[in-house]
């Protein structure tokens, strides 16, 4: 299993989605499904460097790994506030953008993209775990 472990903070996007190019490029090579998982974990990310950590800053890890039979698994964990994003219902994609509730739509991505999506807090720590089929 690989990891990354970095301040959770916007400039090191670009690490973290590097570091998911690579783990994941060594088990699959088709392009479209790295794009998604870089886009599932982008999304992820990105909620976590916003609002994981409100009053001081804090730390991301990212773990990345597959088995033989290309299920592919990245792991995400901080010790921010507890969030669930999981629990939340999906947005409602048909209704008119005006009348659409901010908030969810990443979520709701990476449920759509990802085979399964899966969250716990075991101790203080969010613990999101985000499974692709190759």
């Amino acid at each position: 299993m690989k990891s990354i472990r970095l301040p959770a903070i916007i400039e090191n996007l670009d690490k973290f989605i590097d570091f998911v190019h690579t783990c994941v490029g060594e088990y699959i090579s088709i392009d479209k499904k790295i794009m998604e998982i870089e886009l599932a974990a982008e999304e992820a990310l990105v909620n976590i460097f916003k609002y994981a950590y409100p009053e001081k800053p804090g730390q991301v890890e990212m773990q990345c790994d597959s088995d033989d039979s290309k299920k592919i698994t990245i792991e995400i964990r901080d010790s921010g506030i507890p969030f669930n994003g999981l629990s939340r219902p999906d947005p409602d994609i048909t209704a008119d953008l005006g009348d659409r509730k901010i908030g969810g739509l990443g979520i709701f991505l990476i449920k759509k993209m990802a085979d399964e999506v899966r969250y716990n807090r075991s101790g203080d720590t969010n613990v999101l775990t985000i499974v692709f089929y190759a």
